[in-house]
C-alpha cells in the first residue's frame, strides 16, 4: 500500500471534489453488497476491531491488547485476519517458525504470537477454521465492511490526531465508506491519542451517539533509545508518527527512511540502511511490524521499539465488554446482541 495522498488529510479541495463521483460510486457498491450479503452467525461470539480510514489507525496495537485482556479472563480466543500482503490464501493457522510474511502478511505474525491466529481471504471459512480449533471467541483483526460474518461487537480504531481526513470516500478521501454508515454499524470508538484530542468536538459530537474508549500508544522499553543517535525506518500506514514518538522519547534522528506500508524490505534495502547507520554513527531502529518483514539473517543491528496500548480509564473498556466475555465464558456456543 502507497503512503496516503497529502490532500486526504486537508479541507476537501479541487482534486477532491473531481474524486467525489468516484468516491460516491464506491460508497454504492459497499452499500449494495451489506444489503445482499447473508452473513455468517458463528456459534461464538466474534468481536471486530476494524477502522473507517484506510491504513495507520493503530487497530492491531488495539487487537493485541484485546487478546491479552480477553485470554486474562480465561476466554480461549482466536484471531482471524486477511493476511494483507500474504501468498496464503488459506484458511491456515499461522505458525511463526515456519510461515514468513511473504506468505500470510506482518500483521498475522505479529498477532500469532499472541494467541491463535487464523489466515483467511474468505473470513468465514477462517472463523470455521477458527470454531473447529476449539476458540470459543473469534476476534476479527479488520474486517469491519466485511459483511459475510454477523458480528457480536464491533470497535472502530480512531487515530484522534488524523480523525477521518477530509471525510470522503476512496478515492475523494480515506474513507473507506461513508461515515454515517459506517457508524451506524459501530458499537464504539477506540480513540488513540486522546490525551491531546479528546476535547476536540468532532469527538465530543460522535461521543454522543457512541461510546469512546479513550487509549494511547506508548512505547515499550523506550527509555533506553532517550539521548541515544538514530536512524529510523518504517513501512507502517503513517510513518511520521513512528518518527514523531522516538523524538517524544528523546532520541536524536541522524535520519529517517519511510517506505509504503507493508513493504517487503530487500536485502540490498537492509545493507543500505546498515551502512548509512555506520555513516551516520547512529543505531539503526524501526516497528516491531517492520522487523518481520526482514529476513532474520538480516536483522542483527536492528533494534526495534514495541508499542502497547494503555487505557485511559481499564474500569470502563471492562465493563462495556463484560457481556461479550460472559457470553465466551458460558456455554462457548451462545452469543447475544449480534450486529452485521
Amino acid at each position: 500500500m502507497r503512503a496516503a495522498p497529502a490532500f486526504w488529510a486537508e479541507p476537501p479541495g479541487v482534486l477532491a471534489n473531481l474524486l467525489l463521483p468516484i468516491g460516491a460510486a464506491w460508497d454504492s457498491v459497499g452499500r449494495l453488497r451489506q444489503a445482499l450479503s447473508r452473513p455468517y452467525c458463528p456459534p461464538v461470539p466474534v468481536v471486530c476491531v476494524g477502522n473507517l480510514v484506510a491504513g495507520g489507525a493503530g487497530k492491531t496495537p488495539v487487537a493485541l491488547a484485546m487478546i491479552s485482556h480477553f485470554a486474562a479472563r480465561g476466554v480461549e480466543v482466536h484471531v482471524v485476519t486477511r493476511g494483507y500482503g500474504g501468498r496464503l490464501g488459506g484458511p491456515v493457522r499461522v505458525d511463526p517458525a515456519r510461515h514468513d510474511a511473504a506468505a500470510v502478511g506482518d500483521e498475522a505474525l505479529l498477532l500469532a504470537r499472541r494467541s491463535p491466529c487464523w489466515v483467511a481471504r474468505h473470513r468465514s471459512a477462517g472463523v470455521r477454521a477458527a470454531i473447529a480449533a476449539g476458540a470459543g471467541m473469534v476476534l476479527l483483526d479488520d474486517g469491519f465492511q466485511n459483511p459475510t460474518i454477523a458480528k457480536t461487537l464491533s470497535l472502530v480504531v480512531v487515530d484522534a490526531a488524523y480523525g477521518f481526513g477530509n471525510g470522503r470516500v476512496i478515492p475523494a478521501g480515506p474513507l473507506r465508506e461513508s461515515l454515517a454508515r459506517g457508524l451506524a454499524r459501530a458499537q464504539a470508538l477506540v480513540l488513540l491519542g486522546a490525551e491531546v484530542e479528546k476535547s476536540c468536538p468532532q469527538w465530543i459530537e460522535i461521543g454522543r451517539g457512541l461510546p469512546v474508549l479513550p487509549a494511547v500508544l506508548a512505547p515499550v522499553d523506550g527509555d533506553r533509545l532517550a539521548g541515544s543517535r538514530l536512524l529510523a525506518f518504517a513501512g507502517i500506514g503513517r510513518p511520521e508518527k513512528f518518527f514523531a514518538t522516538l523524538r517524544q522519547l528523546g532520541a536524536v534522528l541522524a535520519g529517517t527512511r519511510a517506505f509504503p506500508d507493508h513493504h517487503p524490505f530487500r536485502a540490498a534495502e537492509i545493507e543500505e540502511l546498515l551502512r548509512d547507520a555506520e555513516r551516520a554513527r547512529a543505531r539503526l531502529v524501526t516497528t516491531a511490524k517492520d522487523i518481520v518483514r526482514v529476513t532474520p539473517a538480516r536483522r542483527a543491528g536492528i533494534e526495534v521499539l514495541e508499542v502497547e496500548i494503555r487505557w485511559a480509564d481499564l474500569n470502563e473498556l471492562c465493563g462495556f465488554i463484560k457481556p461479550v466475555v460472559l457470553s465466551a465464558l458460558g456455554d462457548g456456543r451462545s452469543s447475544t446482541n449480534q450486529h452485521r
